[in-house]
């Protein structure tokens, strides 16, 4: 699994990088062998308040299948990311199980086979 971080419009620390990475890691351990890429795209917007929100963006890609994009906005980047983390490793754990099950009915071995 490849995982590819970006920061837009702030300077990536190496401590919010781990932390992505440690982060990426938890979050889709049940879904590693499934997942051959990751895109963490973290940018720092003016909202139209004034106020500054952070938002972490993750693209999940998974051979033959579409990919996972997950979209989170907070006032604090770690928050956005634990949020973004969170979602994106239980949206590509039922994405890959319900692959693996239509997978299923398409394919059933044949038993006459044997």
């Amino acid at each position: 699994m490849q995982i590819d971080i970006q920061a837009r419009n702030f300077s990536l620390t190496e401590s919010l990088k781990r932390y992505v990475v440690k982060r990426i890691n938890s979050a889709l351990i049940s879904s590693n062998d499934s997942v051959q890429r990751i895109i963490v795209r973290l940018s720092s917007d003016n909202g139209l308040k004034g106020g500054t929100d952070k938002r972490c963006h993750i693209q999940v890609v998974i051979p033959h299948q579409s990919d996972v994009i997950i979209d989170d906005v907070e006032e604090n980047m770690y928050a956005a990311v634990d949020n973004a983390t969170d979602r994106a490793g239980r949206t590509v754990t039922r994405h890959v199980t319900k692959h693996r099950k239509f997978k299923r009915v398409l394919d059933p071995i044949d038993s006459t086979a044997a």
